[in-house]
């Protein structure tokens, strides 16, 4: 069992959720502080979660035919502010450089908050013909945003993201590509990180700044509030026209494309932290995990150590020897801790499996095989655990986006008055479906009164005719409120 003090160490989520989260960061070892404000150190084991979180995105991302770029991480004034909406949008959260190499800079630069500005000006002479369309582009990079109020992974002034850009020759063209982005995180978050989202539409005061609209899949954590998780912009005419991108159309006209983009970032290691961590610290989806099985050796002697070790090549080298077993992430800790300074140390890292293997198991044939979702034990032959294994990592995926949608749908509540929001949301977090009449001042209010936020329009959201929640008009189907990070 693992060890009281060391569990206890870290606050518990029913005390206080956000301390109980800064403790799993830290302790886990995922980020720490910088001596930069607001920004943070991403360590080895946060990182290793992130890069298999984009390694999966990309590989979806190039599936649809999107090729990855590079832009330059300073904008120059003046692009940023050709589109109004867009530099109005962002103006607050802009850093600007101001002096370099001495001097006072002519123009100022902007450090990068999102680049569909660069991109646009940069893009007009790429783009000459319809035959130059679509142009599909993908970029990794680090974008800044002054951020007043932070947090580890969930918001930091400067933060790790994707951002897709593309640009189009038709509207129906952009509108599939806002849903092709969309699609893919939806993936993601599902398939690879158990996370089952909503689909669907930002109000208009919650889209992307310059867009047209925006769609987004909103997640929520095991506090009840809302996570926003992904989203995807159509931008429409407006960046190229602010760029004067134009191209010769199939009719022998000049137009300015349509134009996408859609972002994920760093703030997805918070939602796994915050979709299916307990307690004891993280509990970590195997597609997802850096490390699938760690393998804790239990010995005194050297004879017993060099027994068990015996036994643990055996194991690995039969798990190696099938395909779907070869490529489970093995951990074998030899580290010069006691059994149970290692029990501790993976539960609170999320290893979804452990293994111990002592003398005694070595004589059965067999090792003790720990869940760390549940930590029920099972002694299990080895030879059998070697064929079984990948079969029980697939399961323990399915359980864990299971049980996050369990728990989202039962802390899910329809409402049809206004108190009766307030009064759920005062008393336990979730999403709450209630009517919305479209108004941005009903919006507007039950966000300074209540704090709570329309996080989307579903898709999914049957017509349904009601009367809005604030202000009592007509409405035609069932928004999403909630709290939110």
């Amino acid at each position: 069992m693992p060890s009281e003090g060391f569990v206890t160490s870290i606050t518990r989520q029913s005390e206080d959720f956000p301390g109980w989260y800064n403790d799993v960061v830290r302790k886990a070892e995922l980020a720490d502080y910088s001596p930069v404000r607001g920004c943070m150190v991403i360590r080895p084991y946060g990182f290793a979660i992130w890069e298999s979180m984009q390694g999966e995105l990309d590989r979806h991302i190039k599936r649809t035919g999107h090729s990855n770029v590079y832009f330059p991480l300073f904008v120059p004034k003046s692009l940023l502010e050709k589109e109004a909406e867009h530099v109005e949008g962002f103006n607050p959260q802009v850093a600007w450089v101001t002096h370099a190499g001495g001097k006072k800079l002519e123009e100022w630069l902007a450090i990068r908050p999102t680049s569909e500005a660069i991109i646009a000006e940069t893009v007009k002479d790429w783009i000459q013909s319809y035959r130059d369309l679509p142009l599909l582009m993908n970029s990794w990079n680090n974008v800044v945003r002054w951020e007043l109020r932070t947090r580890l992974f969930l918001r930091t002034t400067e933060f790790l993201w994707q951002e897709a850009h593309t640009f189009h020759a038709t509207r129906e063209e952009a509108e599939e590509e806002v849903a092709t982005g969309l699609d893919c995180y939806d993936r993601v978050a599902r398939d690879w990180l158990a996370i089952p989202v909503i689909k669907g539409r930002k109000t208009d005061s919650e889209k992307f700044a310059g867009a047209e609209y925006t769609w987004c899949i909103e997640a929520m954590m095991r506090d009840g509030k809302a996570l926003q998780a992904g989203t995807s912009h159509m931008l429409g005419q407006n960046f190229a026209r602010a760029a004067g991108i134009e191209f010769l159309d199939r009719d022998n006209v000049r137009k300015p494309p349509y134009g996408t983009s859609w972002g994920f970032s760093t703030r997805m290691v918070g939602a796994v932290i915050m979709t299916h961590g307990d307690d004891s610290g993280l509990v970590l989806p195997p597609n997802l995990a850096p490390v699938q099985v760690v393998i804790v050796p239990i010995f005194r002697k050297d004879e017993e150590r060099a027994a068990v070790a015996e036994a643990i090549d055996r194991f690995t080298a039969a798990l190696a020897s099938t395909p779907e077993g070869s490529a489970v992430r093995i951990k074998v800790d030899w580290t010069e801790e006691s059994p149970g300074f290692k029990y501790n140390h993976w539960e609170l890292r999320g290893v979804p499996f452990r293994l111990e293997i002592g003398p005694r198991d070595v004589a059965a044939g067999q090792g003790m095989l720990v869940r760390r979702v549940d930590r029920s034990k099972e002694a299990v032959p080895l030879e059998k655990l070697a064929a079984e294994l990948p079969a029980r990592l697939t399961a323990y995926q399915a359980e864990l986006l299971k049980r996050a949608q369990d728990f989202r749908d039962s802390n899910t509540y329809q409402v049809d008055a206004y108190q009766q929001l307030k009064d759920g949301l005062d008393e336990k977090a979730g999403f709450y479906m209630a009517h919305w009449c479209g108004s941005e001042k009903c919006e507007k209010q039950a966000s300074d009164e209540i704090s709570a936020t329309i996080r989307c329009i579903p898709f999914d959201s049957p017509k349904e005719k009601g009367k809005c929640v604030v202000c009592g008009a007509e409405s035609g189907q069932r928004v999403v409120f909630a709290r939110a990070y």
